[in-house]
């Protein structure tokens, strides 16, 4: 193994090689993907505020859009934590393409976690359930902004969030002919992926598009 390739090894998930040979043994879409994107996986930034805003940032809008947004806004804070945006204030994020309500839940969430409201140490003991619901009593936070935490920040491995538009265009894409399912039977196709729901959940988004989905 050279230098890079360890380098690679050492960025996947632990799970992530047992995840995508198991799906690849059951599911011939997601082997044809495990082979299109074999070497590369979900990675976490490490930062927990940094994700949660990403995340915000993200809601409702494209991955292309999103990207452009959290470039301005990080561009106006300096450093993505809570005191840069705390000192920025509504006023500081006005020109970065952010909503009022975004730069509202943006705020809130800062001083969540600079009065200790949020604790970050705590989470990684918690079960996914638990702690969907604890950052879902933050306001801004839903369940699909949790669900992108626990996928990118804590890389849990069996996530499925059901609500997410690029996973429900990719599901339908790939297995329904391109037809909209509703949401009942998108929620029992997915239980063929258990427990690595994460994982195919990450190989359909980015079957929609070139750049990986980060936050």
């Amino acid at each position: 193994m050279n230098a890079v390739d360890r380098i690679m090894a050492a960025m996947i998930p632990d799970y992530w090689l047992q995840a995508a040979a198991e799906l690849s043994a059951t599911d011939p879409v997601m082997a044809g993907f495990a082979e299109r994107y074999a070497g590369l996986a979900l990675a976490s930034r490490g930062d927990a505020f940094g994700t949660l805003a990403r995340s915000i940032v993200g809601q409702q809008i494209s991955v292309r859009a999103a990207d452009a947004v959290w470039t301005r806004f990080r561009a106006a804070v300096g450093d993505v934590a809570p005191a840069a945006v705390l000192a920025a204030g509504p006023g500081g994020l006005a020109g970065c393409g952010l909503s009022q309500r975004k730069i509202e839940y943006l705020c809130d969430l800062a001083a969540h976690f600079a009065d200790g409201r949020l604790d970050p140490g705590a989470w990684k003991e918690l079960d996914d359930a638990t702690l969907i619901a604890e950052l879902c009593t933050v306001r801004g936070i839903g369940r699909w902004t949790a669900e992108m935490f626990l996928i990118f920040n804590l890389l849990r491995p069996d996530v499925y969030p059901l609500d997410d538009i690029g996973l429900q265009r990719a599901i339908c894409l790939h297995y329904f002919a391109g037809e909209r399912q509703p949401r009942r039977t998108l929620a029992e196709f997915g239980e063929r992926w258990r427990p690595w729901r994460s994982v195919a959940t990450w190989y359909l988004w980015r079957s929609l598009d070139p750049v990986p989905v980060e936050y």
